[in-house]
């Protein structure tokens, strides 16, 4: 169908063209909004009538007559219907919908994506300061960022995962010193413990395998314990090292890679932060006033000014984020989309505008931004609040140890990142079909079940399945399945340009329920050989398609369930 699909969009945009020049460019295909109305719908002479001054329903059907004259809509287009103010409804032949079951058995895993790219693309997400274990909200950001890069490549694109981390600044001291009070014998509740001090149980975990000079290694740095209390400056590069290994310990069981950590103090030590901020002197984008320099930000569409050196000497947190991201443009990353919470959305125009006065060549709008919200965790119809690891929230390995990877990483994508979610427990571990991550695997592994029982009764090999006779395929669930897979492609590239994972969620879910239809209605493993093929071909094609789906959010497609 893809290919038949492609055809008749060429025909469509050649006749578009004669209409008005430029038209062509504009030629598309949506999905009607009532199936009973076609497979395909083009608004096209509604939008042109104006413009030509003609009626658009007589535009429509001038529009109708010189399509199907074309030879794409004779081969493979059964009927064009005309209704109301000039919708174009096309009732695609039943060969150009069974196409697809072909066309994604021959692609298999392949199935949506685009040839490559030049350029190279950088995703950076998680991001958290290493003073603590991840929590929900890390756990919101790891799914959303590994599954936008799995988007992208499927588009084509270099893709790169980096994950920055704070490592310097204030709350590393925080860090530090709680670990040290820790290892001194106070705890909160105590008239020395200060009220900003982390109160986790992991800060006496830190403290004591510092005292006993334990070794701690994380993916970027190793560290021995000195074991000394008064050691405050070990005592700090200990805490980090052993908050990366318990982040590294969070990201594996969410099974979430990155390609390169990128460190803050890096920036100071390597004279990068010191760098920007003469590039903005030398611009002329900076002032000087009550002791601080300022960056001329609303010359950029920022609401005001901002400061950049405070007057103690120190920087404000947004002048190393354009120091990092004049370092990931020097990199030669084109594009990069940050993943952050939807706290820093007032970093997005200061930074924005530090770049564009940098005069570094970075475009307008760069980097792109993906805000999302926090999660809320319900248990039992109540809010679970606390982490007995952490102390004040749940973490992601809680919610992976209650639950199960699948289910977080579906979970957590199945809503847009900008709107609040509550992750219910209960439901997460619901074997029914009110749980969309088990509906949607369920799907698969019947599909699995019905090809493994044929291979066993009849010595089937899948591999034959890709040249089956899909003329058998004729009922409306069918086609109604056909349609869904055929949707595929042009909603990985539709999410993948609007950051949308939770696209990819709603659409498994939407050819789950699809598949589920075809079932109950259709006996596949029938006695006629060749109905029995088709029949398998096209589930075949349905489970490669959940498989290539659930693959893009980084969720396993079980065989048994």
């Amino acid at each position: 169908m893809l290919s038949a699909k492609q055809h008749l969009l060429t025909a469509l945009a050649a006749e578009l063209e004669k209409l008005q020049s430029g038209a062509g460019a504009r030629a598309a295909f949506e999905s009607p909004k009532v199936a009973a109305h076609g497979d395909l719908a083009c608004t096209a002479a509604m939008q042109l009538a104006k413009a030509l001054q003609q009626n658009p329903r007589q535009l429509s059907e001038t529009l109708r007559t010189a399509l199907l004259a074309t030879p794409a809509f004779e081969r493979w287009v059964d009927a064009i219907d005309i209704a109301g103010p000039g919708f174009i409804n096309i009732r695609l032949k039943d060969a150009a919908k069974q196409a697809v079951v072909h066309e994604v058995l021959q692609a298999a895993d392949c199935f949506g994506q685009q040839p490559a790219k030049a350029g190279k693309v950088l995703v950076e997400f998680v991001s958290a300061n290493p003073t603590g274990p991840l929590h929900v909200g890390h756990g919101r950001q790891a799914a959303l960022g590994d599954a936008i890069c799995n988007l992208l490549a499927t588009q084509g694109e270099q893709v790169y995962r980096e994950f920055y981390y704070n490592d310097a600044g204030v709350q590393i001291g925080t860090l530090a010193t709680s670990t040290q009070l820790r290892a001194k014998g106070f705890k909160p509740g105590d008239a020395e413990w200060p009220e900003a001090a982390y109160n986790g149980d992991y800060i006496q975990d830190i403290a004591n395998d510092f005292l006993a000079k334990k070794t701690v290694k994380s993916d970027d740095r190793e560290f021995t314990g000195s074991g000394d209390v008064n050691d405050l400056d070990g005592m700090r590069l200990f805490a980090v090292a052993y908050l990366r290994h318990e982040q590294d310990l969070d990201l594996q069981a969410f099974d979430v890679k990155f390609d390169n950590y990128y460190l803050e103090s890096s920036l100071y030590t390597s004279g990068k932060v010191d760098a920007a901020v003469q590039k903005l002197r030398d611009a002329g984008k900076t002032y000087e006033q009550d002791g601080a320099l300022w960056l001329k930000s609303t010359d950029y569409g920022d609401d005001k000014d901002r400061v950049m050196r405070k007057g103690d000497g120190s920087y404000t947190y947004f002048v190393p984020d354009v120091a990092y991201h004049i370092t990931k443009w020097e990199r030669g990353f084109s594009r990069v989309v940050n993943i952050q919470g939807t706290d820093h959305h007032g970093t997005i125009a200061r930074v924005r505008a530090g770049l564009q006065a940098a005069n570094v060549g970075i475009p307008e709008g760069y980097p792109d931004y993906v805000l999302h919200t926090m999660v809320r965790v319900m248990r039992g119809g109540e809010e679970v609040k606390i982490s007995k690891r952490a102390g004040s929230y749940v973490t992601l390995r809680d919610l992976i140890e209650w639950t199960s990877k699948d289910a977080v990483r579906f979970f957590l994508l199945s809503r847009k990142p900008d709107t609040e979610y509550i992750f219910d427990i209960d439901l997460a571990l619901a074997q029914n079909n009110d749980n969309p991550v088990y509906y949607v695997q369920y799907a698969h592994a019947r599909i699995c079940s019905v090809l493994a029982a044929w291979r066993e009764k009849d010595g089937g090999d899948t591999a034959t399945l890709a040249n089956a006779d899909l003329s058998p395929l004729q009922s409306p669930q069918a086609h109604a399945l056909m349609l869904a897979l055929a949707k595929y492609p042009d909603m990985l590239t539709s999410a993948a340009n609007d950051f949308a994972p939770h696209d990819v969620t709603f659409y498994l879910r939407d050819l789950a329920s699809q598949y589920h239809s075809y079932y109950d209605a259709e006996r596949i493993l029938v006695d006629d050989p060749a109905v029995k093929q088709a029949r398998l071909a096209l589930v075949a094609a349905t489970a490669q398609v959940l498989r290539n789906g659930l693959k893009v959010l980084g969720v396993s497609a079980p065989q048994k369930m």
